[in-house]
């Protein structure tokens, strides 16, 4: 699946035709600024060390992003809010089980954000969301959101199907969420939720955890097919 057009284009079109290096010079300052925020945090990252980093000046960084907040939503954007159209589409196109699409979505995450240092931002936000309330929401709204509904339409497409039993649905999803926040703290906490004395694969781990939410929802033969209800009450005679 090709990668999605840059976020940059479309909030910066003006500023990119006044550059030759339309492409380069916007994706060197988030690369950068992605780096400095995973490293250090959003508190304690300033806009000139992006701007150094990227080997350009910090009028230059201006130029294109007027604030550190609004680096920091680009970032955001650019590495995981901006992805989710190519995901519906690949959920749209997708051929196989739900079961197939479960274990693919979560170990096709781990690809593309799990494994690089993108999935650092999940973390950031964990650690300073409280502080800074109006990227938070942000992150909510265009991270967050669109990953649990995806989830959501995953897991009625196995319920529609017969694959899955029915289920409360808003709360089933986090089963899903839990191991890749989980992977994500273990990757960028100096590998501290591990106990050190066995190593810890992320492919495998995901693979399990695929299997441990599949059985668990699947929809056995011996399985009620609907949620239980409770008997109606003995009539009594006399009254109606």
């Amino acid at each position: 699946m090709p990668t999605p057009r840059s976020f940059v284009e479309k909030i910066c079109p003006v500023h990119a035709k006044r550059e030759r290096r339309k492409e380069a010079r916007p994706g060197e300052l988030l690369a950068a600024a992605l780096d400095l925020f995973v490293e250090k945090g959003f508190a304690a990252t300033r806009s000139e060390e992006v701007a150094a980093r990227a080997g350009v000046s910090k009028g230059t960084l201006f130029l294109y992003f007027p604030s550190k907040e609004e680096l920091f939503k680009a970032v955001v954007m650019e590495n995981l809010g901006g992805r989710f159209t190519e995901w519906n589409a690949e959920f749209e196109a997708f051929e196989g089980t739900t079961a197939e699409m479960l274990r693919y979505c979560m170990s096709v995450w781990w690809e593309r954000v799990g494994k690089t240092q993108a999935s650092g931002l999940t973390k950031l936000m964990m650690s300073e969301g409280a502080n800074f309330p109006e990227l938070a929401e942000f992150y909510r709204r265009e991270v967050v959101r669109p990953g649990h509904e995806l989830l959501r339409r995953i897991f009625k497409r196995g319920i529609d199907s017969g694959e899955f039993a029915p289920m409360d649905i808003d709360h089933a999803i986090y089963s899903v969420v839990a191991p890749m926040v989980f992977l994500m703290l273990w990757k960028h906490s100096a590998m501290v939720c591990v106990d050190g004395a066995s190593a810890l694969d992320p492919e495998k781990y995901l693979a399990v955890q695929a299997d441990v939410v599949i059985n668990g929802l699947s929809a056995h033969p011996g399985r009620p097919s609907v949620p239980p209800v409770s008997p109606p009450a003995p009539k009594i005679e006399g009254l109606s």
